[in-house]
C-alpha cells in the first residue's frame, strides 16, 4: 500500500458516521461529489441492499495519533444483465439521479490518494475487477488523477459512449447580463425578450430555499412532477413508492447539513417550475427540475434557468454549477455556457482482459445506436389536419 497511506473498506452504516470527515475532505477537494457523502450513501440504502454497497475510505497518517481522510469511493455489487451477468462494481450508487462517478480524492494527496483506490481495488481478490461509471466525467483535475492511477496500476478504462454537459464556471467578478451574453451569444437578444414576455404575464417571482426550509417546498416539488405526463406514465418521483422514500431521505440528511436547495419560479404566485440542487465543497449539482406543463407557452424551465443564474451571480456564485444533463439532453436548452466531456465507462482494474461487462456495454451501445438509426429512417406519418 502507498506509503503513509491506508484503505478501509466500510458498510453503509459506518460510514454514516463520517459525515463531519467527509465536509472536510469535500472542502478541499479536487472535485466535490455530494453522491459520494455519507447522506447519499445512508439514503441509497433505500434502493440498495445493504450487503452490495462497498464504501473505500483512504486515510493518510502522518502520526499515529492522526488520520486524515484524503479518499472515498462508494460503489455496489452488480451482477445483472447491465454488466453482462457479470460481477461488478457500480458507481454512484444510484446512477437515475446521480451527476458524477468521480471518487472523492484531496487535492493535496491527488495522485497518492487515488492510486491507493485503485490499487486496493485491483488487489481485492473477493471484489469484481470491472468498474462500471455510468456518469464518468472525461476531463478536469479529478479525471487527470483517476487516469494516472489506471496507468500506474496498470488498469484500463473504456468509454462507450459519449456527450458533453451544460456546467457554469462564473469568471472572477462576472454579473448575470455579462455571463448571459457570453454564454448565449448571439441567442442572447432573443433568449432574454422571451423571459421578459413572461415578466410581462403577470408578477414574476423568484424564490430560493435552503435547508429546512427546502424541505417544506419538497412535497410542492413533487407534486408538480407528478401532475404532468410522468405522473401519467407512472414514473414520477411521488409514483414510485421506493424512489420517493430514496428521495425523501436524501433530502432530509442534506437538508440537516444545509446542503440542499429548492428554486421555484412563481407567475401571480402560482408554481411555474422548479429546480432542486444538492451542495458539496464550492459546487453545487442540479439533480432534478420540474415544471407546470399547463404553462408550457412560457418556457417555464428555459425561464427558471435564467432566474437561477441571475440569483447566483448576485450573490456568492458556486465556482462550479454541474447541469447533472445526460447524455439524451439537449445542451441548448440550458443558459450555462460551458461545457465538460462525458462518457459511459468501464474501468478493468489490473492488467486482466475485457469480459462479460464491457460487451454488454458495447452490445447496448450498437443496439441502441441501430434502433436510432431505423427510427431516422422511417416514413413519417402524416400529421392530422386540425380541426375547425
Amino acid at each position: 500500500m502507498t506509503p503513509g497511506i491506508t484503505v478501509r473498506r466500510l458498510d453503509a452504516a459506518a460510514y454514516a458516521e463520517l459525515g463531519p470527515a467527509f465536509d472536510e475532505l469535500a472542502a478541499h477537494a479536487l472535485e466535490p461529489n455530494p453522491h459520494m457523502a455519507p447522506a447519499a450513501v445512508s439514503a441509497a440504502t433505500m434502493l440498495v441492499p445493504e450487503e452490495d454497497i462497498v464504501v473505500l475510505c483512504a486515510w493518510f497518517s502522518e502520526a499515529l495519533d492522526f488520520e486524515q481522510l484524503i479518499g472515498v469511493w462508494a460503489l455496489r455489487r452488480e451482477r445483472g444483465w447491465r454488466s453482462g451477468f457479470a460481477a461488478a462494481l457500480v458507481s454512484p450508487l444510484v446512477p437515475l439521479y446521480e451527476v458524477s462517478s468521480l471518487p472523492v480524492i484531496d487535492r493535496d494527496h491527488a495522485e497518492t490518494g487515488a492510486r491507493a483506490l485503485m490499487r486496493y481495488l485491483a488487489a481485492s481478490s473477493d471484489l469484481p475487477h470491472a468498474l462500471i461509471l455510468p456518469v464518468l466525467p472525461m476531463e478536469g483535475s479529478g479525471f487527470a488523477a483517476l487516469c494516472e492511477a489506471c496507468r500506474v496500476t496498470g488498469s484500463r478504462i473504456f468509454p462507450y459512449e459519449r456527450w458533453t454537459r451544460p456546467i457554469m464556471v462564473p469568471q472572477p467578478g462576472e454579473d448575470s447580463d455579462h455571463y448571459l451574453r457570453r454564454s448565449l451569444g448571439s441567442g442572447y437578444k432573443k433568449r432574454m425578450q422571451q423571459f421578459r414576455a413572461v415578466a410581462k404575464q403577470g408578477a414574476l417571482t423568484f424564490r430560493r430555499s435552503r435547508g429546512r426550509a427546502a424541505l417544506e417546498a419538497l412535497d410542492t416539488f413533487l407534486a408538480l412532477e407528478a401532475a404532468g405526463w410522468k405522473g401519467e406514465a407512472g414514473t414520477a418521483i411521488a409514483c414510485l413508492p421506493e424512489d420517493a422514500a430514496y428521495f425523501r431521505r436524501m433530502a432530509e440528511l442534506f437538508a440537516t447539513a444545509d446542503a440542499l436547495q429548492i428554486d421555484t419560479l412563481l407567475l401571480d404566485g402560482q408554481v411555474l417550475a422548479m429546480g432542486l440542487f444538492l451542495d458539496s465543497g464550492d459546487r453545487r449539482h442540479f439533480l432534478k427540475i420540474t415544471y407546470d406543463e399547463s404553462q408550457a407557452r412560457h418556457s417555464p424551465g428555459r425561464t427558471l434557468t435564467i432566474a437561477m443564474l441571475q440569483a447566483d451571480l448576485a450573490g456568492t456564485p458556486p465556482a462550479v454549477l454541474d447541469s447533472g444533463a445526460g447524455e439524451g439532453v439537449d445542451a441548448g436548452t440550458y443558459v450555462w455556457g460551458e461545457r465538460r466531456a462525458m462518457a459511459h465507462a468501464i474501468i478493468r482494474t489490473g492488467p486482466g482482459r475485457t469480459g462479460a461487462a464491457e460487451a454488454a456495454a458495447y452490445g447496448r451501445m450498437w443496439l441502441r445506436r441501430l434502433r436510432t438509426l431505423i427510427n431516422s429512417r422511417a416514413p413519417r406519418r402524416p400529421r392530422k389536419e386540425a380541426r375547425p
